[in-house]
């Protein structure tokens, strides 16, 4: 009796995973390929590429918006008034698996950063030490459910949104937008939120994806919040799991159509080998199937450390 109180205690008080959540489950076929002989091993003994260099950050007038790619899903968003870090990850491990790129910008040369946004829990997007070593009393904004895991590094103010919350800093509108990904950090903690960023100043607008496997949300997405500056992950689609939880080259040049955005900046590829395909193959992919439809001009590739300004 008392057992079958304990047990109806926690399914009335265990968390549901959000909307939109991918299974945990392995998909068909997922042993017929052995990732850690294949994958991780082989990366063991690659050499780390990519420059580091000392920066000097442009000078932005009126509503420029500056757009560096530090590697893998973090960048760095500048204006004439702010510095936002999306998903910084400085770490040169993710447990076992290597980085196989530099971060494109030393974590000292940063300029003061005002904002701190991290789209979910997973390893790869929040990095907890590169986290405390960036955190110097500014907010920081996570989905639902995450912020315990980032309260004790130094931010000020640590705000959970849900999906279509939003929250603002000066002239910068912040929104939380769905995804199709899940949020656990650990198996038993699927309950976490998860999502991309859209990001509104003086008339220009920014979408970092975060992670997400094609949904017909997108489209929705493209309908509520005009995007100019599409930030759409392109890698990590031949997953080890055979889970669908990543978007490949072809189904990311979809979601810039349905968002119906101006330029399409590739990320979350070349930094960490996270599936089996080869690290220059979304790259080659995205530009092949963006000049088969008309679409090349439109898609900027960027090098780690890079600053584009808009």
């Amino acid at each position: 009796m008392v057992q079958k109180l304990i047990n109806a205690g926690l399914r009335r008080t265990r968390k549901k995973p959000p909307e939109n959540s991918v299974g945990l489950a392995p998909g068909a076929g997922w042993q017929e390929r052995n990732f850690l002989a294949e994958v991780l091993i082989p990366s063991l003994f690659t050499k780390r590429l990519g420059e580091r260099l000392p920066r000097k950050f442009p000078v932005l007038e009126g509503n420029q918006v500056g757009i560096t790619w530090i590697g893998h899903a973090s960048f760095l968003i500048q204006t004439r008034e702010h510095s936002v870090l999306i998903d910084p990850n400085w770490a040169k491990w993710l447990k076992v698996i290597k980085r196989l790129r530099h971060p494109g910008v030393e974590l000292h040369d940063l300029p003061a950063i005002d904002l701190v946004l991290v789209t979910h829990a997973h390893f790869d997007h929040l990095d907890r030490r590169t986290l405390r070593a960036v955190a110097a009393n500014q907010p920081i904004v996570v989905p639902e459910h995450v912020g315990n895991l980032v309260h004790d590094l130094g931010f000020n103010q640590v705000h959970e949104l849900n999906r279509w919350q939003t929250y603002e800093l000066g002239s910068l509108k912040v929104t939380l937008t769905p995804a199709f990904h899940w949020g656990a950090r650990m198996l038993h903690d699927s309950h976490r939120g998860f999502g991309g960023f859209h990001l509104e100043y003086e008339g220009r607008t920014l979408f970092h994806c975060g992670d997400s496997a094609y949904f017909q949300g997108f489209t929705e997405i493209g309908e509520r919040l005009q995007t100019e500056i599409a930030l759409l992950p392109i890698g990590a689609y031949d997953a080890p799991s055979k889970r669908d939880v990543h978007m490949n080259p072809e189904q990311a040049l979809q979601v810039f159509m349905e968002l119906r955005a101006r330029t399409f900046i590739p990320m979350h590829y070349g930094t960490f080998r996270l599936s089996y395909e080869p690290l220059h193959e979304s790259p080659r992919r995205l530009l092949d199937r963006a000049g088969e439809l008309g679409l090349a001009e439109r898609v900027r590739v960027l090098t780690e450390g890079e600053t584009v300004v808009f």
